[in-house]
């Protein structure tokens, strides 16, 4: 096979020199593979094998784990420290729980491979990762529908609350808020970085996702509350 532009996702010790390991791969989507001797000390391959690195990579095998074969860098590591750090690593477990294996999503790789330049810079942190985020629910067929249940129009001057399972919405109940109509169109019209926007963005896609991960929480959005609550002032 030819070399594949990858991304390590995820790594844990197997045996006493390897690791599994999971990456986001261009063309066949997540890719979990046993690599070989990366644990042994003084292995090249060990230096490389990072999260946030850009990486070419070949593997053999049949079945869902494979065994990869060759493994090289294409580029440096993208610098991520604090908060930007803590989004790279939820940016990974993201892709880690919701993409079947071996399913391509190309366009994922693509708002993946834009969040690494992106996110060591404070502003643009939220917007890709809305980016990645509305990628994946595009890519699993999970996207909202900016309509009601009776498939009409949301009303600007209404409020409403988004139901995952229809993937459409309904005027809030009385008691809720909810989210104006006149945000969720401009959502609509594909531009989820407008000034304004963000909270809605978040909001929507966090409820969005919500039916893909399940009840186990994401262990990356427990430290980002945790690095919240020690900014807060006491």
């Amino acid at each position: 096979m030819q070399p594949q532009p990858a991304y390590l996702l995820h790594k844990r010790p197997y045996r006493e020199t390897s690791a599994l390991i999971e990456l986001i791969t261009l063309d066949h989507g997540r890719v979990r593979a046993v690599a070989q001797g990366v644990q042994r000390a003084g292995s090249k391959s060990r230096s490389r094998l990072q999260p946030f690195a850009p990486l070419h990579v070949t593997w053999t095998g049949t079945n869902d784990l494979k065994r990869l074969r060759l493994m090289e860098s294409r580029g440096a590591s993208a610098l991520l420290a604090g908060e930007g750090l803590l989004c790279g690593l939820y940016a990974n477990e993201l892709l880690s729980r919701v993409l079947p294996a071996m399913f391509p999503v190309p366009e994922v790789f693509a708002f993946y491979a834009s969040l690494m330049e992106e996110l060591p810079v404070p502003e643009r942190r939220a917007p890709g990762l809305r980016r990645l985020e509305l990628a994946v629910l595009e890519a699993l067929d999970a996207d909202p529908v900016f309509r009601d249940l009776h498939d009409r129009e949301l009303d600007h001057h209404g409020r409403y609350v988004y139901r995952a399972g229809s993937r459409r919405f309904v005027m809030a109940p009385e008691g809720q808020i909810g989210v104006d109509g006149r945000s969720l169109r401009l959502l609509e019209q594909g531009d989820w970085t407008q000034p304004g926007l963000a909270g809605v963005a978040k909001v929507l896609t966090r409820a969005a996702l919500s039916p893909l991960l399940g009840d186990k929480p994401l262990r990356s959005r427990e430290l980002m509350y945790q690095l919240a609550a020690r900014r807060r002032p006491s």
